[in-house]
């Protein structure tokens, strides 16, 4: 293993946190999009979780944007999850390592945000940006 990559104690960097935090956020976005549904019963336009595709197909407002966020966060992980693999296979310094994957979640998180806030062109401009920065994780060990 290279110099370079010293991990704190216990083994977990920051970016292993963050891959957690990657990996979760789907799951906040659904909770978003399903809770107001979940305290009504089915036969009152309330979550019908045998055909929850359906129901939130349904959905209008916040809802369906956190519905379209939950499936932007889960088309993202894979990209995230590639390059942290690339960077630590390659030695990138832990401290670069966890600074760009710091930058994917905080603009993740913006990025739900806005599109909960239905903020087009934020929600665009962090998601461009949150790609720019798994990009620059991925070459980050390049030679």
């Amino acid at each position: 293993m290279p110099t370079s990559v010293i991990l704190p104690p216990g083994g977990f960097s920051i970016a292993h946190w963050c891959l957690l935090v990657a990996a979760l956020l789907p799951l906040v976005c659904a909770y978003v999009a399903k809770a107001p549904g979940m305290r009504r019963r089915s036969g009152q336009e309330g979550f019908d979780n045998h055909d929850p595709r359906a129901w939130l197909a349904r959905q209008t407002g916040y809802q369906a944007r956190a519905n379209a966020a939950q499936a932007n966060s889960f088309e993202c992980l894979p990209f995230f999850i590639g390059a942290l693999v690339v960077a630590w296979q390659l030695g990138v310094p832990v401290a670069r390592v966890d600074a760009l994957a710091m930058a994917f979640i905080v603009l993740r998180v913006a990025y739900i945000g806005f599109y909960l806030m239905d903020l087009a062109s934020l929600r665009s401009a962090s998601w461009a940006l949150a790609w720019l920065v798994n990009l620059l994780l991925f070459l980050a060990g390049w030679r």
